[in-house]
This record gives C-alpha cells, structure tokens and sequence, in this order.
C-alpha cells in the first residue's frame, strides 16, 4: 500500500520596531492617562503602534507606575499574532526587560480591538542619558498554505529622526537667514522653521508689519540662556537637558520657559514647563508659582496650586508664610480663587 502525506505550513512573518523616548524625564507629568506614541509601523502587511505612559494609563494608588500598551492600528483587519515588548539597556550591561509577551498567537481585530497593556514600575535602570529605547517584536499568522511559491520580506521603517536633523541643522548654524542679537550673544536661525513653529515669529518675521528683508533682529527682556533653550525647542519639540541645575536655579529657569513660551504663543512648550512646576511644588514655592500661572494663564498648573494650598494639612502653612503675605500685596484677586476653592472642598 502506498503513503501519502501532505505538508500545511504556517506563513509567517515577523519584525522588530524600536522606539525611542528622548528626554525622558521631561516626559513625566504628562499626566495619568495621557501616552506618547510610536509612529504606526507595518508587520505583515498590518499596521501597529507603541503607546508609553509616563504617569501610568490609570492612577495608580501605590508605587510610581508607568504603563505600556501595543496596539493594532489597521482600519477593516483581523489577523492572528504573537509579541513580545521590551525595555533594552542601551549599555548593554542588562539583559533586556520584558514588558509584555504573548508566545500563543491570538487574534488582533479593527473592532473591537484587543486591550494588550501592562503597568510596571518606573524603568530607572534602562535609562541612559535620559533616553529610554523600547523594542517591540511581532510575529504574524497568516493563512496556512499547502505550499509555498513566495518568500514573505518584511522591510523595517526606522524611526523618525526629524527633531534629531533639525537640531543638527540648529547647532551647524546652516543656511542660517536671521541672527537674533540677545543681550550681546548672537543666535542664528532659519525664519521658515521659526514661522511654522511660532505664530509670533510667523508675524513678525512674515506678517504685514514684518520686514521679510530683515537678517537681524534685537530681542528685549529676555536672557540668552532662555532665548537658546527656545530655539532649542523649535527645532526639535523637547526641552534641552537641564542636569547641570538643581533646585531654585532650575524651578526659576523653568518659571523664564513658561514667561518665553507665552510670549511667542509655544503652547506645548507651556504646558510642559507647567508640568514640570506642578511635579515641584511645595509650601514655599506654591504661591510665587500660582502668581505666574495666574499672570500667564497657566490655567492647569493654577488649579494644581490651588488644590495644594487649600490642602487641609498645608493650608496653615502656606498662609503663615512671608511668600503668600506678599502675593496678597501684589495679586489681591488670587486670595478670592484660594477662599472659592477652600469653601469648595470643605462643601464635598
């Protein structure tokens, strides 16, 4: 008798997407909930994205948590699939850290789709001048198939790297077309970059009242510390590293940040600097804090004030102290917001 067999094999395809998380430490203070995300990269022919939460995706009520989630972007799809995320030492001195892994495929659809998420402490170690790498390694099912006529090749997207070029572009000082003169230090700049990132540069620099021949401008009431650390921001979306500060010189070169950011309509760059002040807050610094907010329209980083001051176990000290004494000589309609608020929370 003759045996017959037959062969169904698997097609399967498998990729590795790194992330990159620069300035991480600036990141946190994002809030609970809020995620930075991968750009969407193609495994087999579908699309997925990385979402990293810096604060945690849901409050957490012990430890300080973050979260990670993998998501399967591709609109009107199903397809079975298996993972792996992971933190990686950029040193290589730790073996890499699994986040989340699923070795039995399981099947990933447009709608619903599948929560895959995890919460994991703070990752301290993976940290490298304050950058964090994560790798995501996805491998994909398709249909079996008796045969084989073709050989699946998965080409992997690298990342962006956008804010890196144009930082470079900022420090070679390339094709430069305005110099801004800051308290007798010169900066140079590209008025196209400038115009797309700020509307008040994009006014000034192109706007009726502007003078599009110009190629150097004065800038008033502002240090050139602070003026740097903004053009730094236009370029690439981030802070620069303030490692080399500490304490007072680094909350009061953040509170400048909040006054720049404001004056050239940076709202991102706004609402980052508040994050980082609500992060910082304490009894002698909440209420020259509330101040700026107040003055600058911070309206989230007020409310954070406002919820620590009226505190029932800081709220005696905070009023005993000689900063909210002078804030009552200098900005009288705040102490109404604080009196509204107090009254709120004894209400609840």
């Amino acid at each position: 008798m003759r045996a017959l067999a037959s062969l169904c094999t698997p097609s399967v395809v498998q990729g590795t997407h790194t992330f990159k998380i620069a300035g991480y430490s600036l990141q946190r203070g994002l809030g609970v909930g809020r995620y930075l995300s991968s750009a969407a990269f193609d495994v087999g022919g579908y699309l997925w994205r990385i979402e990293y939460y810096p604060d945690g995706e849901m409050e957490m009520k012990i430890g300080d948590y973050a979260s990670i989630s993998l998501d399967f972007v591709s609109t009107n799809s199903e397809v079975r699939a298996s993972f792996e995320v992971r933190l990686v030492d950029q040193a290589n001195k730790l073996p890499p850290l699994v986040l989340l892994s699923q070795k039995m495929p399981i099947v990933f659809r447009s709608h619903p789709p599948p929560y895959v998420g995890k919460d994991f402490l703070q990752p301290s170690l993976y940290l490298q001048d304050d950058n964090l790498v994560i790798e995501c390694s996805i491998t994909v099912l398709a249909e079996s198939k008796v045969a084989v006529t073709a050989t699946s090749v998965d080409i992997q997207v690298p990342p962006s790297d956008l804010s890196n070029n144009l930082g470079e572009l900022l420090k070679a000082g390339e094709e430069t077309d305005v110099t801004f003169e800051v308290r007798g230090e010169s900066f140079h700049a590209h008025k196209n970059v400038l115009a797309m990132r700020s509307p008040v540069f994009k006014a000034v620099l192109f706007g009726p009242m502007g003078d599009k021949t110009r190629w150097t401008m004065n800038i008033e009431g502002i240090q050139p510390a602070i003026f740097s650390a903004l053009l730094h921001f236009i370029y690439t979306d981030s802070l620069p590293s303030m490692g080399h500060l500490y304490g007072d010189d680094g909350e009061e070169m953040v509170k400048h940040l909040v006054v720049a950011a404001d004056r050239y309509a940076m709202e991102r760059m706004k609402v980052i600097c508040e994050s980082i002040l609500c992060k910082n807050l304490n009894v002698q610094n909440v209420t020259t804090t509330l101040a700026l907010a107040d003055r600058y329209h911070c309206n989230q980083l007020k409310n954070a004030c406002l919820e620590f001051i009226t505190s029932p176990n800081r709220v005696q000290d905070v009023v005993e102290s000689e900063e909210y004494a002078k804030l009552k000589r200098s900005r009288p309609a705040i102490i109404v917001d604080i009196f509204e608020r107090a009254t709120k929370s004894r209400k609840i």
